[in-house]
């Protein structure tokens, strides 16, 4: 209740409630296409019902909103311990004990505030959002002597009353630890836990300083939307700004938090991957959300030496952030998998930098990037990589290297055959540089491809390009045939190939050019890509031609393909 009567458009900034020492209830406005969201502390109010306006018997106007969570102030822990009202986040702090804080605790961070002389901070007047570490965030030892005025600058949000609900999520805001010196953001997220959702809070230390490392640091809230008389506060489970835990500590740290399930089956049935990590000096973790391994239900699928390569699938053996990777135009990087490389993709959106990751047949998105660790970064991504969940018309759809011959395939709907469940395919690809490059060597029959006209053409060279059998063949797996000769059903002409392996790549020759297969072994529900860098196209497969289109897995036709090895592969395991 307020004492003054305030309809949805005179909502600004806060209001003084009728609690005593009229602690205000804060109002934030977010603007919509159609109108605004108003919320008032934590709580959205439901326009809808609200704005009932209505004339006492004292003839004073009331006004009536509905809203859709009880508001909760400070209160005291009980009736025999000091009774504050309205405190500011430097009261609440010094007078926690006698708040009704449930079974948190902040000693050892209002500790660290005192020692620091920066009381001042939680007196500042006005509007702000602060954060405070509970005691059990303090461990190991070492970690309150790393609480100096910079870390306690980086956990107040100025000029800000953010509550959760109210704020967008993955919205950068400055705080008191942005400077020229140093830089230090905060925003929010939340993240699954199975059946519920928990808030997190992560500090980005943008530019850092010899005591204070680049990265992220990601806190839960454990207590969230405590009001006060000069902002908000919420309580979280670990200081921000502080990396003093290796990437095993982290994971961890996050028993029961959004990794709890790929920790878990790391420790039951990871091997020595965790021993692993720990020896590690350097190293890029992209760890699965929990949303992502249940979707993959990698527990009924694969034994223990196909999940271990796929754990070492999502382990790379140097530092990686999204700056260096957007930054150094780091497209591809070996995994600790044998032969096994991530494929990077950047997408700009204005400000915002989106980094896309694709292992074993999987694009996966990062959705928390750059959480710091002493020993290196984890990057949190939405999909499970090296579990395909999509066919190869879908992964051809899906990905942005291969445009240019989805594109094509739509003529005479030859992608939709792609998706048949029933059968096998191994389709050597080209990326969309490999047409760019036949664009140049052969101009006259790049145009005329793109041309709608020429569509029973296209589907000509791209059957040329698609093997069908009972099964999909890796690159490994052609290797293995080397010095034989094998008849595989295909659709198109026969196709005859050599392989070689060389400074751990394939290469495959068709009419005398060695093509180098730029991304191997892309694994589909119902069978293998090979992305390659050149297409498989002579100038005269384009021409007016009357003979009929031969419809896709005819019978008669099969393709000679002639593998051969050559033995100068260095076998290194990085």
């Amino acid at each position: 209740m307020t004492n003054l009567a305030k309809p949805l458009d005179q909502l600004e900034g806060s209001v003084s409630s009728e609690l005593d020492g009229n602690p205000p209830i804060w109002v934030t406005r977010i603007k919509g296409p159609y109108r605004d969201n108003l919320y008032v502390n934590n709580a959205k109010i439901l326009q809808d019902r609200s704005n009932y306006i209505q004339m006492n018997h004292q003839h004073k106007q009331q006004v009536l909103h509905v809203i859709d969570q009880v508001l909760v102030p400070v209160r005291s822990a009980n009736k025999d311990t000091v009774q504050i009202y309205n405190p500011d986040a430097f009261q609440f702090l010094n007078q926690s004990e006698n708040l009704d804080l449930e079974h948190h605790r902040v000693r050892s961070f209002r500790q660290r505030v005192n020692q620091n002389n920066k009381g001042n901070v939680f007196l500042a007047e006005g509007k702000n959002t602060f954060f405070i570490p509970v005691d059990e965030g303090f461990k190991p030892t070492p970690r309150p002597e790393k609480i100096d005025q910079k870390v306690i600058d980086g956990h107040v949000i100025p000029n800000h009353v953010l509550f959760t609900d109210a704020t967008p999520k993955d919205k950068d805001y400055e705080t008191l630890a942005f400077s020229d010196n140093v830089r230090v953001t905060i925003s929010f997220s939340t993240q699954s836990n199975g059946k519920t959702s928990s808030y997190y809070v992560k500090s980005n230390t943008i530019v850092g300083d010899p005591n204070h490392i680049e990265g992220v640091v990601l806190a839960e809230i454990v207590k969230a939307n405590i009001p006060v008389r000069n902002g908000v506060v919420h309580l979280i489970h670990r200081p921000l700004m502080v990396v003093d835990t290796t990437v095993k500590q982290f994971l961890e740290d996050q028993e029961d938090g959004p990794l709890y399930k790929f920790y878990n089956k790391i420790r039951d049935e990871g091997g020595d991957f965790m021993q692993e990590i720990t020896r590690m000096r350097d190293l890029t973790l992209f760890a699965p959300s929990n949303s992502a391994w249940s979707a993959a239900k990698i527990d009924t699928l694969y034994n223990p030496d196909k999940l271990r390569e796929i754990l070492n699938l999502h382990l790379v053996r140097e530092r990686l952030t999204v700056e260096k990777i957007r930054d150094e135009n780091v497209n591809q990087v070996q995994t600790a998998a044998e032969r096994k490389k991530l494929y990077f993709n950047v997408i700009r959106n204005g400000h915002n930098v989106t980094l896309t990751v694709e292992g074993g047949g999987v694009n996966a998105t990062v959705i928390e990037p750059n959480i710091a660790a002493t020993n290196g970064f984890v990057h949190i991504i939405d999909r499970v990589l090296g579990v395909p969940y999509t066919n190869v018309k879908e992964k051809l759809q899906s990905d942005p290297m291969l445009n240019n011959t989805y594109h094509l395939g739509q003529q005479g709907n030859f992608n939709d055959e792609l998706g048949d469940k029933t059968k096998r395919f191994t389709y050597f690809v080209p990326r969309n540089h490999a047409w760019q490059k036949a664009e140049i060597h052969f101009p006259s029959a790049h145009k005329k491809l793109f041309m709608k006209d020429y569509g029973y053409h296209v589907r000509q060279i791209l059957e040329r390009h698609l093997v069908v059998a009972d099964r999909a063949y890796t690159m490994a797996d052609l290797k293995h045939l080397a010095n034989d000769t094998v008849v595989l059903p295909t659709v198109r002409d026969h196709l005859k190939l050599r392989v070689k392996e060389s400074d751990k790549s394939y290469y495959v020759e068709w009419q005398g050019e060695w093509i180098h297969v730029y991304r191997p072994d892309v694994e589909c529900t119902n069978g293998i890509i090979h992305v390659i860098d050149s297409v498989f196209l002579k100038e005269s497969d384009v021409r007016v031609s009357g003979n009929p289109p031969v419809p896709l897995m005819s019978p008669h036709v099969t393709i000679m393909l002639s593998v051969a090895m050559l033995f100068s592969v260095k076998w290194l395991l990085l």
